[in-house]
């Protein structure tokens, strides 16, 4: 039974048992609730990278920090068409699509993403956007062009957030998974660790997530990948047992979500990542990418299931495929609004001295 009640003494009890009872557990919740030998293989693409206003400090798309990232504007439906066949043969059951957006806007670009959206969705691929902050309007429209999932990820506890965002609310963050839950699009929410966060921080975005009434669908668990240029940049990289024990505990305070062991695997054995599997990940990204940092090539992924004897998740085996709706028969229509999501406007030391380092270096 899922329970949404959870409190953070009770997830810390659980994160902090001896590593052997933990993984127990969640091995034996994962087989209660899904097949412990399907992990689903989704390929993450950027749409559009780089000059995002937010100054989140692990970011590397930030425009006021000084990293090597090759910016682009959004691309066309025809590459992300191509981009999603090539993903589709090989192995991939799903296309997560990112734009370096603090929120969606009504426009020509918001239009093309629809396209795309309806272009996957006849591709037989579930479909998941994270494209910033969403109304309900906006939410709806995502809806009918096909999308299966909306990422938006909590990031931390509601506590350690203001330690590395200063330009956007938390409250706006749960804002938008409540206007994605409006519609029949499954959410997708996690964060990251390894930034410098407490294992009560840790513990208190999962209460976040667990608490929520449905709990998310999918929750990625990402740990940090230190970019030069970010304020983040320094931080040291977390254990793969810190992974495992955060993988677990997940696991077991959302039985029917799907785990996703995301950013960061490149660090990882392949015996640390049977480990993760082992304790109830069962979502990857494949691909050398995740938007800017690196990530296990797909061949090595594939060689990696064929030793544990792992298959990949077909497309809408946890919900059934969406329809698609075409624009000129869309009863939802764009509304021109300008929503006035949160700027906090404290200042975050290490965010304001790598923008500083940043202009020194142009």
């Amino acid at each position: 039974m899922t329970r949404h009640d959870w409190t953070k003494e009770e997830i810390l009890a659980i994160y902090n048992k001896p590593l052997m009872s933990l993984l127990y557990e969640a091995a034996t919740v994962h087989r209660q609730h899904h097949d412990p030998n399907k992990v689903q293989v989704s390929t993450l693409l950027s749409i559009k990278t780089g000059g995002c206003p937010e100054d989140c400090g692990y970011c590397p798309q930030a425009a006021r920090y000084h990293t090597d990232i090759e910016g682009n504007d959004l691309m066309s439906v025809s590459q992300v068409k191509a981009q999603a066949l090539r993903a589709k043969s090989s192995g991939s059951s799903r296309v997560c699509m990112g734009a370096a957006w603090r929120n969606v806007k009504d426009g020509e670009e918001f239009d093309n993403v629809l396209e795309m959206v309806r272009t996957i969705n006849k591709l037989d691929m579930e479909v998941c956007c994270t494209l910033g902050m969403v109304t309900e309007n906006q939410a709806k429209r995502l809806a009918e062009a096909g999308l299966y999932a909306y990422n938006h990820n909590l990031d931390s506890s509601e506590e350690y957030y203001k330690e590395v965002i200063s330009t956007r609310g938390y409250e706006d963050r749960l804002e938008t998974i409540d206007n994605v839950r409006k519609t029949n699009v499954t959410v997708c929410s996690g964060g990251i660790i390894g930034m410098g966060e407490s294992i009560d921080d840790r513990a208190g975005m999962l209460v976040a997530l667990a608490t929520l009434n449905p709990q998310p669908e999918s929750v990625p668990i990402n740990a940090l990948v230190p970019v030069e240029g970010t304020p983040l940049e320094e931080q040291q990289k977390v254990s793969i047992w810190e992974m495992i024990r955060m993988v677990a505990t997940t696991r077991i305070v959302m039985p029917e979500t799907q785990v996703r062991l995301s950013a960061g695997r490149t660090d990882m054995s392949k015996e640390g990542q049977a480990m993760c599997f082992f304790a109830g990940a069962n979502s990857i990204f494949a691909g050398d990418k995740l938007l800017t940092t690196p990530n296990p090539d797909v061949n090595e992924d594939m060689e990696l299931f064929k030793t544990l004897g792992l298959e990949p998740q077909k497309p809408f085996e946890k919900k059934s495929q969406p329809k698609t709706v075409e624009a000129e028969q869309s009863f939802y229509k764009p509304l021109g609004e300008k929503p006035k999501w949160s700027r906090p406007g404290h200042k975050i030391e290490r965010n304001e001295e790598a923008k500083l380092k940043a202009k020194v270096a142009k």
